[in-house]
């Protein structure tokens, strides 16, 4: 009978002992004498590799030869306990073929450790590591997660367009799209080019949120979500940015504030609970990881937490829920401001707050998670809607920021401007031309409802679940500035 291929996690977990059993899959080391090899092999299901036990004179010398670090091959045997230690169980080879040969002088990932800069420069054999194959399982398992969460509680996923021609945000960042000849483009009467014979007859660019198209959807659905790639054209080098990244964007019809911030924060300890429940192999691994390289830091650049006490610190915790206005106090009489530690430090009221003071106020002061909410007007967005009876010059919308440890803000979000007058004043303030959005505006005409919504920065989330450092070893094939070449 023809043997089907077992999975290296499912044999590890089951432990078939006598079974005969084919696996299949590349090889991380080999090591041995004359009489005995051992193979470590690594299918892509587990972190842990399965030991492979080759008699030479059963195998053959000139097969053993060809089992380096980064060649495939499929091994037959029957299951057994191990001698030695470090694993319960190891398959001693019965047959052993060579699917795929690598050449020991110039496969790049030999077995020792490499940097991520590097492994960035061959991102296409990256995920044969170990930390990219744990990163890679957990992206998959919070990618299930998110639909799991909004699929349990009534959402609808709604595919928005990666194509558009509005601009959520206001800020001007985008990718065009075009099909005509940037060598000899069309002009018209004026010599400015004629985007009439575009391909839509006018400029579109990739889209930075699907939240306008979200919210036209949560008012005939109730309550959606979109999860898609959005892209800035940001000419940015940092740890924090890429150009291309994925987007989570419920919109909810009859949510106001306080709805959306249960929302998001039943949404964070969902997620991060079930990386906890789903992923505990994959996440020793990486925390065991953090901690060999918190010996080679300054002490000021430990961190307080592991990265699974940082985890955990999260769904224990109730997150403290505070106003822009007493987070700014908070602020103006900290330590680090009137020491000026801070590189930005707090004066004014109406001061947009960056990392080093959401981090400040999650990791020192509060010492939770903090949900920051009623921002400035002149600082956020022109959808968020506007609060009443402010005092002149210190007008806030609804908006509100989920503040994490490590991270800073992980989920932007607010209560949107339902009420069309105002929000046709709003955009006018920020000139967005309004026959632009005739069709965000109608919204607020046919049936118009209190609504709310945020935004979930995927890799950001991967960044505190995995404790990596740099947002470009959290995604697959980062697009950065002068990068895209895989």
């Amino acid at each position: 009978m023809r043997l089907t291929r077992a999975k290296i996690s499912l044999l590890l977990k089951e432990m078939p002992l006598d079974q005969e059993v084919l696996v299949k899959g590349w090889v991380r080391t080999k090591r041995g004498s004359k009489n005995v090899a051992f193979i470590a092999l690594n299918d892509g299901s587990t972190i842990h590799n399965l030991q492979i036990v080759a008699d030479p004179n059963t195998i053959g010398e000139e097969t053993l030869k060809k089992v380096t670090s980064g060649a495939c091959i499929a091994v037959k045997g029957k299951l057994a306990a191990s001698q030695g230690h470090g694993q319960k169980i190891e398959l001693p080879a019965d047959e052993i073929e060579i699917l795929g040969e690598a050449d020991p002088e110039t496969y790049p990932l030999q077995p020792k450790k490499h940097s991520f800069e590097f492994l960035r420069e061959i991102a296409h054999l990256r995920p044969r590591t170990s930390t990219f194959g744990a990163i890679y399982r957990i992206r998959h398992a919070m990618t299930f997660a998110i639909h799991q969460f909004f699929n349990e509680r009534g959402f609808y996923n709604v595919h928005t367009p990666i194509i558009t021609a509005s601009d959520a945000e206001g800020a001007g960042e985008m990718f065009q799209v075009t099909t005509l000849d940037l060598n000899q483009p069309p002009r018209n009467e004026e010599g400015e080019i004629d985007f009439k014979q575009d391909f839509f007859a006018k400029p579109t660019n990739l889209t930075v949120s699907g939240q306008l198209e979200g919210e036209l959807a949560a008012m005939g659905l109730g309550e959606i979500y979109t999860f898609g790639p959005t892209f800035r054209a940001e000419n940015s080098n940092t740890s924090r940015h890429l150009a291309e990244f994925w987007m989570v964007e419920p919109e909810m019809a009859f949510y106001e504030l306080k709805d959306n911030m249960d929302l998001a924060e039943s949404f964070l300890k969902y997620l991060v609970q079930y990386a906890l429940d789903h992923c505990a192999d994959d996440l020793e691994f990486l925390n065991n990881r953090a901690l060999d390289e918190e010996k080679n830091k300054k002490k000021e650049e430990k961190s307080e937490m592991t990265l699974l006490e940082r985890l955990n610190f999260i769904v224990s915790n109730d997150f403290a829920r505070v106003t822009y206005t007493e987070a700014i106090n908070v602020l103006r009489n900290s330590k680090p401001n009137k020491k000026k530690k801070f590189q930005y430090l707090i004066e004014d009221w109406g001061a947009d707050l960056q990392s080093e003071h959401e981090r400040f106020l999650v990791e020192k002061h509060f010492k939770r998670p903090v949900i920051l909410y009623n921002y400035p007007k002149s600082i956020k967005a022109f959808y968020m809607r506007q609060n009443d009876g402010e005092e002149p010059g210190k007008e806030t919308v609804a908006a509100m920021d989920v503040l994490f440890p490590g991270i800073g803000e992980i989920i932007g979000g607010s209560q949107r401007e339902e009420r069309h007058d105002r929000l046709i004043a709003r955009m006018e303030e920020a000139d967005i031309p309004q026959e632009e959005m005739w069709w965000y505006l109608d919204t607020r005409k046919f049936g118009t409802t209190p609504h709310s919504g945020f935004g979930l920065g995927f890799e950001r989330l991967l960044l505190f679940v995995t404790g990596m450092g740099n947002i470009r070893d959290v995604i697959p094939f980062p697009r950065t500035p002068e990068n895209a070449e895989f």
